[in-house]
């Protein structure tokens, strides 16, 4: 299927914070009590409109466990967006999320942008992390900020569009370098790119460090 841009996605925490069901959930509608845990990577995609443009999100799921942080480094060169998961009933991986969000800013581009989910809405009752602490820690870092449940479906579709939504305005404001690699944006085969799509960001700046 033909799309007008094709976007890279990495989805980063800790383990058993619901990463890949998130995943599963959005590219497929569904979800399981049982998945092994990732193992490297694991990779989905599903097409999305914004704007009546098809885009194509290329999403990635990473490892937790600290054994596989160089593996998920590799990843963010070239990503245009980041989802950064902690579980809303677990302390520790909210605790944790500083480290996730310094690793992945020191290596990838600077236009990164980054999506703060708080998973596991569902399971209220055993909650740990305030909703206000989740939206304070977005508000400091300069992310957006939702609370999902991959059981229920809830906003998980909101966090992958929204931030798509953001790349998109980025690139309709000329912020992107859509001539470099080091972005996490491809111009699709349906496109047509133009001068206003194509322009330079402020001093012509472009990150060239990886591909998407």
């Amino acid at each position: 299927m033909s799309y007008a841009y094709l976007f890279k996605y990495v989805i980063i925490g800790d383990t058993g914070v619901g990463k890949s069901c998130l995943l599963l959930q959005f590219t497929d509608d569904r979800f399981t009590t049982i998945h092994d845990l990732t193992i490297g990577v694991e990779f989905g995609s599903r097409m999305i409109s914004i704007d009546n443009k098809k885009i194509k999100l290329q999403i990635w799921d990473t490892a937790g466990q600290e054994s596989f942080r160089s593996i998920t480094r590799s990843y963010y060169r070239g990503a245009a967006g980041a989802l950064l998961v902690y579980d809303i009933t677990r302390r520790e991986t909210f605790n944790h999320l500083s480290s996730w969000l310094e690793d992945a800013r020191q290596h990838s581009s600077s236009h990164m942008v980054f999506m703060l989910i708080g998973n596991k809405s569902d399971l209220e009752h055993r909650r740990a992390v305030k909703k206000e602490e989740g939206e304070a820690f977005a508000r400091e870092h300069g992310m957006v900020f939702m609370e999902t449940s991959a059981k229920t479906a809830a906003n998980v579709k909101e966090a992958f569009f929204s931030t798509a939504r953001i790349i998109y305005k980025k690139i309709q404001e000329g912020h992107l370098d859509l001539t470099t690699e080091g972005n996490g944006i491809k111009i699709g085969p349906s496109a047509v790119p133009c001068e206003s799509t194509l322009r330079h960001g402020p001093m012509g700046s472009g990150d060239r460090s990886g591909c998407c």
